[in-house]
Formats: structure tokens, sequence, C-alpha cells
């Protein structure tokens, strides 16, 4: 017994008065996700990988918005949304303290605008992402006399890209060809 007490008092306190005192975390702790809307594009990689279907996207085509949505009642701080996010807008933080006196302080939502088409008018993908696309396709070596080319695809809905890319191949040059079009 003796030597039971010896060793505990080696050791120390291991724990902490808490909620007293703040906690330190350790590094690489998992914690609350935070938003960051001024980087996210909307692509919905978050709300695809998580497991508890915490993240939601809905789109309201007669509003022109793409709404994105966490509940952090449901967030079992994986980490995934973190991992899959191409843009890094949601970031796992330290903070772990969710108490809240209503249902709906556990929500956080964002609204995103939505591109319409140039040809028909519809909405269809979130403008941020489809910024994203092009400069990833300038910073992939996409060639300079290419840019407006897929600019203008980019502005199609998918429905109208498919129509047009058959039959004006030559009007959008190289990225015409690309879609499948024949010269």
């Amino acid at each position: 017994m003796l030597k039971l007490l010896r060793k505990a008092l080696q050791v120390g306190e291991a724990t902490v008065a808490y909620p007293f005192k703040p906690v330190e975390v350790a590094p690489g702790f998992r914690g609350k996700p935070v938003y960051d809307f001024s980087r996210c594009i909307a692509c919905g990689a978050c709300a695809t990988a998580c497991p508890p279907n915490a993240i939601t996207m809905d789109c309201d085509v007669e509003r022109g918005v793409k709404s994105w949505n966490i509940n952090y009642g449901r967030c079992i701080f994986c980490g995934r949304c973190d991992e899959v996010c191409p843009t890094g807008a949601i970031v796992l933080s330290a903070e772990f303290e969710l108490a809240a006196a209503s249902k709906e302080d556990l929500y956080c939502r964002a609204e995103l605008k939505l591109c319409k088409c140039i040809s028909c008018g519809a909405y269809f993908a979130p403008c941020r992402e489809l910024e994203y696309v092009l400069a990833s396709l300038k910073q992939a070596g996409l060639p300079e006399s290419g840019h407006e080319g897929w600019e203008q695809i980019l502005k199609l809905c998918p429905k109208c890209r498919r129509r047009k890319a058959g039959s004006a191949a030559g009007t959008f040059g190289r990225a015409g060809k690309v879609l499948g079009g024949r010269r």
C-alpha cells in the first residue's frame, strides 16, 4: 500500500480541474470543424464524405443558390470533411465544447450563388466552383489561346454543353476538341 502511495505522489496530478481551468489539447486534436465561407466553392465533397450526414447541401434552382449546412449535434469529429476539402474551407479546430441553449445554435449555414447558363438561362453550378475549375485548368498548363473557349464552355449547363459541343466543336477551338467535338 505504501508503495502505491509513493508511486502516486511521484506521478503527481493526472487530472485537470476542468471546467474551472482550460484544457490543453494535444497537437493534431480533432475538434469542432470550422467553416470558412470565403474559401468554400460549394463542390459538395465534404457532404459526400461526411459519415453521419452532419453536412448537407441543398440546391434551390428557383432562387439560384446552393446552401451548405452543418449540424454540430450530429458531427463525430472524424475529420473526413477536412481531408476532402480542395480549398481548405473546412478545418478541424481545437474547440470541443458544444454546449448550446437551443438546437438551432448547433447549426451553421451558408448560401452560395449559382451561375446561370449563358445559353438557356437555367441555374446549374456554383459560380465559385466554376472559377476554381478554370483556375485549376490554367494552373495545369492550359494554353493561353484556350482560356476564352474554356470560359465559354464552363458557363454552359451540362445539357447545353453537350448540345453545343457536338454541333459547334470548331467554335470552341481546342476545348471543343477535348470534349469530343470533331474538326
